[in-house]
């Protein structure tokens, strides 16, 4: 077995154990944040918060969103490394996210915490329309665990429902824009769940309406 063969094998191996990881860890976050958030709708309900005065509330709100806020900032980071790895050598990576979190830092410390999340949520919603459009394309650039047409392009849209997701939680008081956000995630993730999990009936329906 030549060098290149083991270096080849190496590399393959580092990059599903990175990949394992980043799956680890992003499924531990929205977990932690799934039970924040059912707990605090419970306790919500059983301690009649609603019946509190509103000074109460919203001390009640704030301490949630106290809670919740470090997994908030823990999912934002992680996708701006999930959405990358798709279109970026693994190699690259590391020199891409040390560039985002520059970048957030930076913003963060003129603009505030909420503006630097903001900015490296958008820098991974322009990266994740490209990923879509070039899986929609059929390119054969893009770095994906499994294979299949439906499966690459459904994969893209959960990404890319999940990033609209937590920018919405960013932007809620705005409710115009949270509206419209709510439901293109919704369209978005639903779209993306049923390519990924029904794809040999999605490229058989689109074939039918071909034929039409």
């Amino acid at each position: 077995m030549n060098s290149n063969s083991c270096k080849n094998k190496s590399a393959i191996k580092r990059k599903g154990s990175f990949d394992y990881s980043l799956i680890l860890a992003t499924v531990g976050v929205l977990f932690a944040i799934s039970v924040i958030c059912v707990f605090g709708m419970f306790y919500f309900k059983l301690a009649n918060i609603q019946q509190l005065p509103p000074v109460e509330k919203y001390v009640y709100m704030n301490r949630m969103n106290l809670a919740v806020s470090p997994f908030i900032i823990a999912l934002i980071l992680l996708l701006g490394i999930c959405v990358p790895k798709r279109l970026l050598p693994a190699r690259w990576l590391v020199q891409f996210s040390l560039i985002l979190t520059i970048t957030a830092v930076a913003v963060s410390a003129w603009k505030g915490l909420a503006m630097g999340l903001v900015t490296v949520l958008l820098a991974s919603l322009l990266l994740q329309l490209v990923v879509l459009l070039m899986a929609i394309a059929g390119s054969r650039h893009l770095h994906f665990e499994k294979s299949g047409y439906w499966v690459r392009v459904g994969s893209s849209l959960v990404h890319l429902g999940i990033i609209l997701f937590v920018l919405d939680l960013l932007l809620y008081k705005y409710l115009t824009l949270h509206l419209i956000l709510f439901w293109v995630t919704t369209a978005s993730t639903v779209l993306g769940m049923i390519c990924c999990f029904y794809a040999h009936g999605v490229a058989d329906l689109v074939q039918k309406i071909n034929r039409k």
